[in-house]
Order: structure tokens, then C-alpha cells, then sequence
């Protein structure tokens, strides 16, 4: 399904000039010790103006539904807004200069996890719905950030960090890698059912669905092809009771974004079907498979993936609508 809105926007666009006085400069470095670097004066941007829009349309939104089913979340142009299901004004949850994208909401919808660059690098935060309240859950500017969510019980939140699944606790603090490196191999060492180490090069885009057992994502292996016909992405599962990586889906044109309904009964995910990206409807329970809908936005397989191949999707909580968006 599609979705519009008018959303009033305020921009904040940073302009930074570097004036340098010779006789200050000099008496500064007479009496203060070597001159302050430069880039530290000038970090971090500042606003100096503003420009308002509204628009009805957008590009590469991840979307999510909130457990009661009565809000849904979405990124636009680095700001994180929430929208009442039922239609209406889009609310600004996230504003600033950095760049904050894929929401997603906690069990109990109190609370919203996602991606932003506001110290400087992307890390992990929540924010409450009241926007009182904003916590950053992991420190560092070096580090890749996406796809984060929650478990079920709200403890913790996974995210692929530096393109491998790790475990956060939900309040902040050192996270652990799910799926440990391979000593030999010097890459992501998976036990797949039916052979050996997985020579793995990405993980993306977990999953939960009515079982808090599994995580389902997206995983690439071996070196990356442009445009592969056979495909750089399956579907994986991995069993948190036994450390176990399943392969789940290997097709023609990859599969990658897996969303799971909360009864357990579908799994959507996105694949390419000769140039179009496509979504397709699995029955868990039958086995079944069709194509759900295409062409949908275009996946991102041929470049970095830094915000996951495609953008983020979600079931109502009654399991009969999947929410997500494309052609703005």
C-alpha cells in the first residue's frame, strides 16, 4: 500500500567560514600553546538559516506500526516523524542536523529506536513519543549503524553494526556479536545447516516474528557481483538457543528485508525480478509463495546498502495488512 501526507518541514542548512587574523592568531600562539585545530572549531555545524516545505511525497521511507496498530512511524529527509493510522498530520518525532532514519517502534510503543549521525558518526538511539526523553544506546563515530529493532520483550535491540548482527541492551552500553568471526577465515564464521563455515560478507535487516527464538535476515556471501542474475542476498535464520544459522531462501534476483506477521502465518520479502524489485508472500504454514507486488521502490543490491537493501516494512498487529511505501 502506498501512503501520502502533507508535512510541514523546517531545514536547517549549515554554512561555515573560517576567518583567520594574522596579529590575533600570532598573540594567540605566544601565550596559548599550539594554535586549536581548525576542524574542532568548526564541528559541530551550526545552523545559520532556515527553510520551511511541505511536501506529499517521499523516497526510501522504512515504516513502522506501532503494537496497538493505532500510529505508524517513517523517516523523510533525515527527520523521524509518526503519523496516526487512520490518517491525518505527520508529527515531527526527530529535528536537527543529523541525519536520523529507520524507526522502529518497542513492544510496548512507548518508545522508538533508530539510526542518526548527530555526534558525527551513525549510532544507535530511542527517543519516548513525548520527545522528553532520548537515549543514545551506543558511542563511537567510526562504526556503520542499520536496520536496528527491538526484541520482544523490549530488553534489548539488534542491529547490524559494521555489516554484522550484534545485540545492544535497550538502555545503552557494550553490545555482543551474534554470529561470532571465524578465526581462519577472518569473516563471519556461521554453522549452516548442510555444510560448513559460511564465508559470510554481510548481515541485514532483522526480523522477529511470533517466535522470540528466531531472527530472520539478510545475509550475502562470498565476493559481492554487480547485477548477479543468481542473486547476492538469502534469507537466514538464526537460532538463539543453539547459535544455528538456517538458510531460509536462496532464489534467482536475492531476497533480503524479510518481514514476518505477528500470528506467524506470512513472511514478505523483497527480491529482484529481472530490473524491477518486487515483493513476494510466503505461507509458513503451507509452504505457499506468489508474488505479493511490483515494481516497488528500487532495492539498493549494486551499491553499499547503508541504509539495508531496502527500506524497512511492518505488519498491522491483526496480520492482515503489510505497511510500506513506494513512488512516494
Amino acid at each position: 500500500m502506498t501512503s501520502s501526507f502533507v508535512s510541514p518541514r523546517v531545514v536547517r542548512v549549515a554554512t561555515c567560514a573560517l576567518i583567520l587574523l594574522p596579529a590575533l592568531a600570532s598573540a594567540q600562539r605566544a601565550t596559548a600553546g599550539p594554535p586549536p585545530d581548525p576542524m574542532q572549531e568548526l564541528l559541530p555545524l551550526r545552523p545559520t538559516r532556515t527553510l520551511a516545505f511541505t511536501t506529499k511525497v517521499g523516497n526510501w521511507m522504512s515504516r513502522d506500526v506501532s503494537s496497538d496498530g493505532k500510529t505508524n512511524a517513517f523517516d523523510l529527509l533525515g527527520d523521524i516523524y509518526t503519523m496516526p493510522m487512520a490518517g491525518g498530520k505527520a508529527t515531527a518525532l526527530t529535528r536537527g542536523m543529523g541525519f536520523d532514519a529507520q524507526p522502529r517502534f518497542s513492544p510496548d510503543g512507548k518508545r522508538i529506536v533508530f539510526v542518526s549521525d548527530r555526534t558525527g558518526g551513525y549510532n544507535l538511539w530511542t527517543i519516548s513519543l513525548d520527545r522528553k526523553d532520548t537515549v543514545q544506546i551506543t558511542t563511537g563515530n567510526t562504526t556503520e549503524y542499520e536496520s536496528p529493532v527491538w526484541t520482544p520483550d523490549g530488553k534489548y535491540i539488534i542491529a547490524s553494526r559494521g555489516a554484522r548482527l550484534w545485540l545492544f541492551p535497550a538502555t545503552g552500553g557494550a553490545g555482543i556479536q551474534l554470529i561470532r568471526d571465524s578465526a581462519s577465515a577472518g569473516r563471519a564464521g556461521a554453522p549452516v545447516v548442510g555444510g560448513g563455515a559460511a564465508d559470510v560478507t554481510r548481515e541485514e535487516g532483522p526480523a522477529f516474528g511470533k517466535d522470540a527464538r528466531y531472527i530472520w535476515f539478510a545475509q550475502r556471501r562470498g565476493r559481492w557481483v554487480y547485477n548477479t542474475p543468481l542473486g547476492d542476498y538469502d534469507l537466514m535464520q538464526y537460532d538463539r538457543e543453539t547459535g544455528r544459522v538456517i538458510s531460509k531462501e536462496n532464489r534467482w534476483g536475492s531476497a533480503f528485508r524479510p518481514t514476518l506477521s505477528p500470528d506467524g502465518k506470512w513472511l514478505v520479502y523483497g527480491t529482484r525480478y529481472v530490473d524491477q524489485t518486487r515483493l513476494r508472500i510466503r505461507n509458513l504454514v503451507t509452504s505457499e509463495e506468489e508474488w505479493l507486488t511490483g515494481p516497488v521502490q528500487r532495492d539498493d543490491q549494486e551499491s553499499l546498502a547503508t541504509l539495508d537493501v531496502y527500506p524497512g516494512m511492518s505488519f498491522t498487529p491483526d496480520s492482515k495488512y503489510l505497511v510500506t511505501t513506494w513512488s512516494g
